[in-house]
């Protein structure tokens, strides 16, 4: 039995280490450097490991199966190399890490094709979008629109270019991750060029974003994650159009994206916080608010309580809302001293109220204010009255902040405690809320820009 349970062991551990791969190099400006390997684990990274390298600037690292896919090899100055960790293993060199140009890859497949894409797909894009210009110039133009030689010779070549990056592509094993991957990173890539020279592409172009598999293990080991997101939207935003007509436009895509995740609890809140974010980011609050309460009115996915919370404001604080009054409670200053002003938000008596929440020790608000002050004088002429509601805990740090400020702050040291950040459901500073004198929520712009 003893004998027995040690074979076993023996052939379980030999299973084990044989789904081990190595990932070596040599580079001479790496020498006696700690080199270090992360995998992509959806909107975020995971170390795999370290090590040094050697006095000639030789390594050698370990990964798993679980590691397959993309990853980021980096020196000691954090300028990551992107790698494919395949079955095979992986065998590099060059003079450094962070001289993409003088690396070569001397095992390893699906980095071997990797590389040959890049260099190639690079050429074509900017092909595609040269020939793109000439195409609408040769089509919209009047000048040269009755030109069908040149006409259909333009058309010939974007054609031609294209099956050339489609058959590489299909030339690849159909179980390679990089025959999945490639037509991924070049539909990110190829956003700003479609937006801005081959507008023609557009309507495709967004129909691929929103038949992605979101919840595919590959994208979450693609280190594209985040820039699927990012490009996506920034694309929708830059499509043309009416705002109403883009907010659509996200509305379909929020759904798409919803739906295809909805087996993934984990990747569904992730995904979720991060758009959130993202539309924060970029002002885009009607299509925050339309994915807060999508989110919040379905049933199939459980949301983390953080989230739901975060999202919560959005249905509390809807722009049209009737926004609860503030009171100002504490120690209450203007340009730093006391004030005998109005003591409540519904005392104030301009058209418009810009309420700011914010603090000394938060380094974006420092930079808002920094823009937001020299505009002051010419809002409040325009009817723009400030507050600004401060989540500070040190009274003299918070006298100090106030000082530059030509409009009334207030602080009752309580941070995130204070009753009208509860009541305004703010998660993250600086905050903004414009408000009209009957006490509606008009507008909740990220920024002072």
């Amino acid at each position: 039995m003893k004998r027995s349970l040690i074979l076993l062991c023996s052939v379980f551990f030999i299973g084990v280490s044989s789904m081990a791969q190595t990932l070596s190099g040599t580079f001479p400006a790496q020498a006696n450097q700690t080199i270090s390997l992360e995998g992509a684990k959806g909107l975020a990274t995971y170390s795999i490991g370290s090590t040094k390298a050697d006095e000639k600037g030789q390594f050698t690292l370990s990964y798993a199966g679980e590691d397959y896919g993309v990853a980021f090899l980096s020196g000691e100055d954090k300028k990551p190399f992107v790698v494919i960790l395949e079955k095979e293993g992986v065998r590099l060199e060059g003079q450094a890490l962070s001289e993409a140009t003088s690396i070569r890859i001397l095992e390893g497949k699906e980095n071997r094709w990797f590389e040959q894409y890049t260099q190639e797909q690079g050429k074509r894009e900017q092909a595609l979008s040269a020939w793109g210009y000439l195409q609408n110039l040769y089509q919209n133009d009047p000048l040269f629109a009755k030109q069908q030689v040149p006409n259909q010779a333009i058309q010939t070549e974007l054609v031609r270019i294209q099956r050339e990056d489609d058959a590489f592509i299909t030339s690849l094993p159909t179980d390679s991750f990089v025959r999945w991957f490639l037509p991924i990173r070049k539909l990110v890539s190829s956003v700003g060029a479609v937006a801005q020279y081959r507008t023609a592409e557009l309507p495709q172009t967004i129909t691929a974003f929103r038949t992605l598999a979101y919840a595919d293990s590959r994208l979450a080991k693609s280190g594209l994650f985040s820039d699927v997101l990012e490009s996506q939207f920034w694309l929708l935003e830059n499509s043309g159009g009416s705002l109403d007509e883009i907010y659509q436009k996200m509305e379909v895509s929020l759904d798409a994206i919803l739906n295809s995740l909805e087996k993934d609890e984990l990747r569904y809140n992730e995904v979720v916080g991060y758009v959130v974010e993202l539309l924060e980011r970029r002002s885009l609050t009607q299509a925050a608010e339309y994915l807060a309460l999508t989110v919040l009115e379905q049933e199939k996915v459980a949301i983390e309580p953080r989230l739901a919370r975060q999202l919560e404001g959005y249905r509390a604080m809807k722009v049209g809302t009737q926004v609860p009054d503030i009171q100002f409670t504490g120690d209450v200053l203007l340009q730093g001293k006391p004030s005998s002003g109005p003591t409540r938000l519904s005392e104030m008596a301009a058209p418009y109220r810009l309420v700011i929440f914010g603090a000394s020790w938060c380094p974006a608000c420092t930079e808002e204010m920094t823009q937001l002050i020299p505009l002051y004088g010419k809002w409040n002429k325009l009817g723009v009255e400030a507050i600004f509601v401060s989540l500070d805990t040190d009274p003299k740090a918070f006298q100090a902040y106030s000082e530059g400020m030509p409009f009334i702050a207030f602080s009752d040291y309580k941070k995130w405690d204070t009753q009208a950040v509860s009541e305004y459901y703010v998660s993250s500073s600086p905050s903004f809320y414009l408000i009209d004198q009957a006490g509606k929520l008009l507008l909740r712009p990220q920024s002072v820009k």
